[in-house]
Formats: C-alpha cells, sequence, structure tokens
C-alpha cells in the first residue's frame, strides 16, 4: 500500500488516510508573502489556506483606517474553515503576518470533501471553534489587560504558529495586533528587553526567554492554547 506523506499543517496531519486522499488532489503549495491581503471583509473567500510555516492575521479594519487584530491561524489550523460549512463571505481582513508557505484547494472542492465525509465535517466545526474562542478571548483580553501582558501573549502565540523566536514585527504591526497605541507598544516591548526576554531592535524580535515571557503574558495565551487542545486535539 502506497503511504502518504503529510504535510507539516496540523489540520492535514490530523485528517485520517480516507479524508486526506478526499483533498489530497486538489492541494498546492504556495509561498505567501508578508502583508499580502488573502481576503477583505465582505469579500468572498475562494481558497482554503493551510499553514506549514508563518502566519496569518484576522483583522478587524474600523471605519477611520485602524486595523485591529482578532485571531491568528498558523501551522496547526487552517483558514476557511467555517466558510466551508456555510457563507464565504468573510467577516474580516486575512493578511499575512509572518510570510507563510502553505498548502492552497479551491473552497469549493473542500466544501464538496466535507458534505462526502463526516468526520472532515467535524473536523472543520472543530477547527472553526477553536478560532472563535480565539476571537472571544483576544477581545477580552485587549479590554482587560496592561499592554506588556497582552504583547508577551501576541509574541508567544506568533512564536508557536510560525516555529520561529526570530519575528519581523513592527511597532505598528505590534499595535494592531494587541489593539493599542505605537508608544505604548514601544514602552512595552523595551521593558520586555530589559527584562531579558526578548531582543528588540528596528522591527526584529528575538525571543531568548520563553519561560520568562510565559510568566509575563496574561492567562489569555494559556487560555487560546487550552481552547485548542480540547476542541481539536481530542483522543
Amino acid at each position: 500500500m502506497e503511504t502518504m506523506v503529510r504535510p507539516s499543517n496540523g489540520f492535514l496531519s490530523a485528517l485520517s488516510a480516507d479524508d486526506y486522499g478526499l483533498i489530497r488532489p486538489h492541494l498546492r503549495t504556495v509561498d505567501l508573502p508578508h502583508d499580502a491581503v488573502l481576503v477583505g471583509t465582505g469579500e468572498t473567500l475562494k481558497r482554503a489556506y493551510f499553514p506549514h510555516r508563518g502566519v496569518i492575521s484576522l483583522v478587524v479594519e474600523l471605519a477611520k483606517g485602524e486595523r485591529v487584530q482578532v485571531a491568528m491561524i498558523g501551522r496547526d489550523s487552517l483558514l476557511g474553515t467555517l466558510s466551508t460549512m456555510g457563507d464565504a463571505c468573510a467577516l474580516n481582513t486575512a493578511i499575512v503576518l509572518v510570510p507563510c508557505v502553505a498548502s492552497v484547494m479551491d473552497l469549493d472542492r473542500l466544501r464538496v470533501a466535507a458534505d462526502q465525509s463526516s468526520t472532515l465535517r467535524t473536523l472543520l466545526t472543530r477547527h472553526g471553534l477553536a478560532v472563535y474562542a480565539q476571537v472571544q478571548q483576544t477581545a477580552g483580553c485587549n479590554a482587560s489587560h496592561p499592554v506588556e501582558s497582552r504583547l508577551s501573549r501576541c509574541l508567544l502565540q506568533t512564536h508557536d504558529l510560525s516555529g520561529d523566536s526570530r519575528l519581523l514585527l513592527t511597532q505598528e504591526t505590534m499595535a494592531q495586533m494587541i489593539g493599542a497605541r505605537r508608544n505604548s507598544v514601544s514602552l512595552a516591548a523595551n521593558s520586555l528587553q530589559q527584562a531579558n526576554v526578548i531582543h528588540y531592535s528596528r522591527g526584529h524580535i528575538q525571543i531568548t526567554n520563553l519561560d520568562g515571557l510565559r510568566q509575563t503574558a496574561c492567562e489569555c495565551y494559556a487560555s487560546v492554547k487550552g481552547q485548542y487542545d480540547r476542541l481539536v486535539r481530542v483522543s
């Protein structure tokens, strides 16, 4: 029997052999550059994206041009979960935060495969709920927690999703990620650098102490991970 080599994306690797066989012929690999807009708010999402490396940011765009991140998707999941199950109209804008290598397939083909397999539909739903849980936690976090704790949370999430301790994030990008002003982000980043948990210079961030960064992060980092484990990493 031929052995199927699975991509390094968590969603794809979790599929049964039968479910993976349904979508494997339709997958292709693409590079997604930094700041590429994959879909805009109100547009129709036409493709599902399964990152192997990199991070996709889901952002809400406000009337005056501000952007606020509400969730991140990386190598553990996919962009296009709930769109596969229902309305493909995007509720927010999806932008490449960290350059990606991803498997991509037409959303219509993924929808057909989901119609053929209840186990594939269940996994898609669970991943969609995990993203929704992240959106809810992010809203509460941005409303209640100090800037330094929120920044620590986002840096940890970006590290986990991208698999890289070296990140290219400007102050403007980090401000969007946590819903804060740039000067507040600058102060928080300097504080983390003085605590020797990151090295930060001209938009280049090196996480030097993961345990220390976890200690400065708010409870939301562990909460999002816990919800993901409960919904997706089921036995």
